[in-house]
């Protein structure tokens, strides 16, 4: 019985990685691809990223979403850490349930999120562009940071911000110095899940976008409407290059972090008998 564990799970894992990664590589095969079509291999050609990065239209879609990305991710990355430390040193009666509000944004459909925005800027008579595709992209971005963040102050030692306290730092001195250092971790991961989800919008941004502001995926979404070009491959390779380029950075970041607190940990613990 254990010997076919043993072989069942590699297979099984294998054939789930087969399931989930092989179309991504299948489009990254095919942005090289000298013919237009997906299924017939016609040789090895780089020509559609040349037509991508010529492409002016594209181009401004991509500054439009990068824009939008920074300015959301910015201010959830702000009110999303606050609130969930503010959520965290609060005791009140309905805390739960506001909890659960503060999180609802990313489990509400997101065509019901982008209609309930859309009627509120028409009856408010707010024109439809860059602001209100960044006050939507932060509604549902927020959740994501204040997540992680309560996670991780969760499990939090509060002993370290006594010890603080207990010094003479005041409140704001033990923020800055002692919970946004032991939290930002946790910060970057949430936010850069919410990079990754603004980034990926298109329900929401199709019911919120202006005339004249195409984000990249409206722009992705048009053009396989009208057939497609090899030219969408090849956007999606750089854009998933530049994924890994950050999921990357950001775990070789949050590695170094996890080592520095273990130094600090064990410095703190040799420190310990020669005081006492």
């Amino acid at each position: 019985m254990k010997k076919r564990r043993k072989i069942f799970s590699p297979v099984y894992m294998t054939l789930l990685l087969i399931a989930m990664y092989l179309p991504i590589v299948m489009v990254v095969i095919y942005s090289f691809n000298a013919g237009r079509t997906i299924g017939a291999w016609q040789g090895f050609t780089t020509m559609w990223y040349d037509r991508l990065l010529q492409n002016a239209l594209m181009g401004d879609a991509l500054k439009n979403s990068l824009v939008l990305a920074a300015w959301s991710v910015a201010l959830a990355g702000v009110i999303g850490t606050l609130g969930a430390i503010g959520m965290a040193k609060s005791h009140f009666r309905g805390k739960g349930a506001l909890e659960t509000l503060s999180t609802l944004p990313m489990m509400i459909p997101e065509i019901i999120l982008g209609m309930a925005y859309l009627v509120i800027f028409s009856a408010v008579g707010i024109p439809l562009g860059m602001p209100t595709l960044v006050v939507t992209h932060m509604t549902f971005c927020v959740p994501y940071v204040y997540i992680n963040v309560s996670s991780r102050l969760v499990g939090m030692d509060p002993s370290v911000e006594e010890a603080a306290r207990d010094l003479g730092a005041g409140p704001w001195r033990v923020l800055l110095d002692i919970t946004l250092p032991l939290v930002a971790p946790a910060v970057a991961s949430g936010m850069l899940l919410a990079l990754a989800m603004s980034l990926d919008d298109v329900i929401i941004s199709f019911f919120v976008t202006g005339a004249t502001t195409t984000t990249l995926p409206l722009k992705v979404y048009t053009g396989l409407r009208n057939g497609g070009t090899p030219e969408i491959n090849a956007l999606c390779t750089l854009l998933l290059g530049a994924v890994f380029v950050l999921v990357s950075l950001a775990q070789l970041w949050q590695a170094r972090q996890r080592r520095r607190q273990a130094r600090d940990r064990e410095q703190a613990n040799r420190n310990q008998p020669d005081r006492a």
